[in-house]
């Protein structure tokens, strides 16, 4: 599936859950799956606490937060060596 593919399956719509990203056809923010990845939850968890999910709805989430990383740069604390 390209990425193309992938992203065909975000929505955005202001008249569901705000305007947020959402895996299309559901009100699952896209936020949701990329937070529970980052604090360990697996994706089969993650597909069994959201059975309407499908293993590329998750790979679509990823490939919409790396978009947006593209597009806009969060500010973060730079450590240097030492410090």
């Amino acid at each position: 599936m390209t990425r193309e593919d992938l992203l065909k399956r975000i929505s955005i719509d202001p008249n569901v859950c705000f305007g947020k990203p959402c895996i299309r056809g559901t009100r699952i923010w896209v936020s949701l799956i990329v937070e529970n990845l980052a604090e360990g939850v697996s994706e089969a968890e993650i597909l069994s606490a959201y059975p309407q999910l499908k293993p590329e709805d998750v790979s679509a989430a990823l490939a919409y937060a790396a978009e947006m990383t593209r597009e806009r740069v969060i500010p973060i604390q730079v450590k240097t060596a030492g410090t």
